[in-house]
């Protein structure tokens, strides 16, 4: 029986591989098409060469947190979540948070099958879920136009996203405050007396990363010297 499981889980990551690849194959050439069929289509091609050099003078900035962040989330989602983030995008603002907390909500281990296939189900829901509510938002937008725009309402807005990490940010922290204080603090430290850096959040997950490591490493080596100190 276990055999049978074993085998079942290796075709399932198997195809899945396929599918994620061939989509994944068949999502660039058509994002980096369109501009191109547009551009065909209207007869007003823009200048290539200085769109080449815009565009490897922002991607060779980007390939850095690109590489960090398909090392980081890549183990939290699993195969199949992890093409779903990547293919539909919006991946910090809402595919991580979700996967995240549905994962919580069942209890799910990182690395287990039922990680991969609760992150794969809630990225799914969250993908649909995004797609009806951008439909509505669409229709409904000349009805909310006033609504969206008002002055008051702004602020809120503009502080969606703080709160939402920041609420998921703290059910984390209680858990081992003794480890997110240090990371916490310096980098708040940093985007206080460094405001350009609020614009480089993505290349900050490095080294608050490294940060967090290497005081849970700390920590863990003081234990071990305390476990030992207690048998003897």
């Amino acid at each position: 029986m276990e055999q049978n499981k074993n085998t079942e889980w290796t075709n399932y990551n198997k195809h899945t591989h396929i599918i994620g690849r061939v989509v994944s194959v068949i999502m660039l050439i058509m994002l980096i098409g369109a501009p191109f069929l547009m551009g065909h289509y209207l007869g007003a091609y823009p200048d290539l060469r200085a769109t080449m050099n815009g565009f490897f003078a922002v991607g060779i900035v980007w390939v850095v947190s690109s590489v960090a962040e398909f090392l980081i989330y890549t183990p939290m989602l699993g195969s199949g979540g992890g093409y779903l983030a990547f293919i539909t995008g919006n991946l910090i603002n809402m595919k991580i948070p979700c996967a995240v907390n549905a994962r919580d909500m069942v209890d799910a281990k990182t690395g287990t099958p039922e990680n991969e296939i609760i992150s794969t189900i809630s990225i799914a829901t969250s993908s649909l879920v995004t797609i009806l509510v951008l439909a509505l938002g669409v229709l409904l937008m000349v009805p909310l136009q006033p609504i969206l725009q008002n002055p008051a309402l702004q602020p809120a807005f503009d502080n969606v996203v703080p709160a939402l990490f920041g609420a998921m940010a703290y059910k984390y922290y209680r858990k081992n405050m003794h480890i997110a204080i240090f990371p916490l603090i310096i980098m708040s430290a940093l985007f206080i007396f460094v405001p350009a850096l609020m614009g480089s959040t993505s290349f900050m997950i490095i080294p608050s990363g490294a940060i967090a490591i290497g005081v849970a490493y700390v920590f863990h080596k003081k234990k071990i010297a305390a476990d030992k100190g207690g048998n003897q």
